[in-house]
């Protein structure tokens, strides 16, 4: 039986949710969208992201700062969920759950299901396949909705290099911007994949993108040994990495200056280096690439749907 205290958080999510969805609907439209973040922990007590993929939403349960039995925590989250499911017009099974838990220092989420729930949803125009059910990430990280478009407006031209590509969501809005030619780099065959048909799916020139599945750190020692040269850089890494497939593990609260410095050694002399992370343990010095221009860009990258600061980004050029 729901407390009085579950009834009236359940009552405050779906009047905020109405309120949130009705207004984001608007912003939608305008962008020619129908993805976005409806809820992002706007009431303290009510510790969930709410994000929209069309007629799918996926809610995040983020940890508490206090333990709670598992059974009282499974039934208030189905109260939410249902309150998620009414506001949304959704049916309840189209409100998927999530948790989403502070990992040790080497720890990486896995898969957690094989239920292979995907859609097909619209960004700026464009469209991404998105898998709903079975990772903790659905392929499309809508906090970089905005980053995207600003790599859409840069790349016209440019050879655009497209590192950590993931589902290559940055590489199809280069090809949309007009870029001459697009690299995306990655070690997962399934990302690379599944970023080919991400290109496929918007009618793009497949003539233009290059996938490639190589450990980052080698790629970019490589690439400057042959002289290769890019016009756009996009470093969007993950904050930990111990893949098997690469020569050695990856820490970018370490790593980073590194990373960077290997990136600036192959951009033109009148490229753009975008450095985003979503690690909070990151601290970020200028002085660590002195060569260069840094500009921070983490405010103008974060669409109004995100309360909570998603993402920290960066754009780096040569100093003249």
């Amino acid at each position: 039986m729901p407390s009085g205290k579950d009834l009236e958080q359940q009552t405050l999510l779906l009047n905020r949710l109405v309120k949130r969805d009705r207004h984001l609907k608007k912003l939608a439209r305008r962008e020619d969208s129908d993805c976005y973040r409806v809820y992002d922990r706007d009431i303290p007590e009510i510790p969930l992201s709410v994000d929209r993929y069309g007629d799918v939403a996926v809610v995040y349960l983020y940890e508490r700062p206090y333990e709670k039995p598992d059974q009282e925590e499974s039934e208030w989250l189905a109260l939410m969920q249902g309150a998620v499911a009414e506001a949304l017009g959704l049916a309840p099974d189209s409100v998927l759950c999530k948790t989403r838990r502070r990992l040790g220092l080497e720890e990486q989420y896995d898969r957690t299901a094989d239920a292979k729930v995907f859609r097909t949803v619209r960004e700026h125009g464009l469209h991404f396949k998105v898998n709903v059910s079975d990772y903790l990430d659905t392929g499309l990280f809508m906090d970089h909705r905005s980053t995207r478009a600003m790599v859409r407006t840069m790349a016209q031209g440019r050879r655009v290099l497209n590192l950590f590509c993931y589902t290559g969501s940055f590489s199809v809005y280069a090809l949309a911007g007009g870029a001459s030619e697009v690299c995306g780099v990655d070690l997962s065959n399934t990302y690379l994949a599944w970023a080919a048909g991400n290109i496929a799916l918007n009618g793009l020139d497949l003539a233009r993108y290059r996938g490639v599945r190589a450990d980052v750190a080698k790629f970019l020692s490589e690439a400057k040994v042959h002289g290769d040269r890019y016009g756009l850089i996009i470093l969007d890494p993950p904050t930990f990495s111990n893949s098997k497939k690469m020569d050695d593990f990856m820490d970018i609260n370490r790593h980073w200056p590194a990373l960077v410095q290997s990136c600036l050694a192959i951009l033109e002399s009148d490229g753009d280096l975008l450095f985003s992370t979503n690690s909070r343990g990151l601290k970020f010095d200028p002085l660590l690439v002195e060569s260069a221009t840094v500009v921070d860009i983490s405010a103008a990258t974060t669409p109004e749907d995100f309360r909570h600061k998603p993402h920290r980004a960066w754009r780096i050029r040569h100093r003249k």
